[in-house]
């Protein structure tokens, strides 16, 4: 005996006949009939007296009608739980991001949660990578929107978005070339990188030592993307960032951008889950809303110089998420 058996025995007793009941579940009368024969058989008795105007309960029928309204009626306030935590969402969800991620993403996906979960409480987290790692792991962070390292390790992440790195250099700084320079020419330019050999200063490296050269380094800064800048305008060296990091500096003729050719770079920005258990429809609500974001943004060229990862153009399937 099953739910799907007491279903069918309530039908068949709502609709006083199992010709009727047959009918309204599209099912075939010898179908029906024989479920109820095996029903009978497994509670040791008949359910039914029947009759050429249809059935009626037997006592022992009777006893069974009652526990099918309740399995009934606790199915149904299942279901309606379920869609509802579903509809509202989680409680609360916690995102993080490196700098030029979250200056992306963040507002996109304050109006994309708030407009498909009102009554979440959204908190954004900007970081540096170790940092918010660190807080992933900790549970302190729910998931991370972050360049994938060049040695990912036993992290699982899931690739959204290639974007392209730039030499972002002083707006009186010349080169012999009008807007791109190859690769190999990185040698001869003094470069403001990070001291820790991570992120984009291990990047950086593995790429000069691919093409047989060393950086130049004018001087290491493990301040923000913002200070970065700011010494590359001080006259302080050149750096690679990606563009939309210094978009606006270039339009305000505070900074110069070079593409990089011969081959060009670029990271892979990508998705991190963290350890916060949740159901499996409520985890792939919460991706959608977050790769939905991520192709509109690049398909609409908002983020710039950036193409979706081939996973995500193939894998973006919109519509019913997976059972629970």
């Amino acid at each position: 005996m099953n739910s799907d058996d007491l279903a069918l025995f309530a039908a068949v007793v709502q609709a006083g006949s199992i010709s009727r009941a047959a009918i309204e579940k599209g099912m075939d009368q010898s179908t029906v009939s024989r479920r109820v024969n095996m029903l009978e058989s497994e509670v040791g008795g008949r359910l039914f007296h029947r009759s050429g105007r249809g059935v009626m309960l037997t006592e022992r029928g009777q006893q069974l009608m009652v526990y099918a309204q309740t399995i009934s009626s606790t199915l149904e306030t299942a279901m309606r739980a379920m869609q509802k935590g579903t509809a509202t969402g989680p409680a609360r969800l916690r995102i993080g991001a490196q700098p030029t991620i979250a200056r992306m993403t963040f507002g996109k996906l304050y109006h994309a949660f708030r407009g498909r979960y009102p009554n979440t409480q959204i908190r954004f987290i900007e970081g540096l990578a170790n940092q918010l790692l660190s807080n992933l792991n900790d549970g302190e962070i729910d998931l991370l929107l972050l360049y994938r390292p060049e040695h990912a390790g036993a992290l699982s992440y899931d690739p959204l978005l290639h974007e392209g790195i730039w030499l972002i250099t002083p707006p009186d700084f010349t080169l012999p070339v009008a807007n791109s320079i190859p690769v190999s020419q990185l040698a001869d330019i003094p470069l403001i990188l990070p001291s820790t050999h991570h992120g984009i200063r291990l990047m950086a490296e593995t790429v000069a030592a691919r093409h047989g050269f060393s950086l130049k380094l004018a001087l290491e800064c493990d301040g923000s993307t913002t200070m970065t800048k700011q010494l590359v305008m001080d006259g302080c060296g050149c750096t690679i960032l990606p563009l939309a990091a210094v978009i606006e500096d270039v339009n305000a003729g505070r900074l110069k951008t070079y593409r990089l050719t011969e081959p060009g770079i670029s990271r892979c920005v990508a998705l991190l889950m963290g350890k916060t258990p949740r159901e499996s429809s409520e985890t792939w609500q919460i991706n959608q809303i977050i790769k939905e974001t991520v192709i509109d943004l690049v398909q609409n060229r908002l983020w710039p110089d950036t193409e979706l990862d081939a996973a995500l153009q193939s894998g973006h399937q919109p519509g019913v998420p997976p059972s629970i």
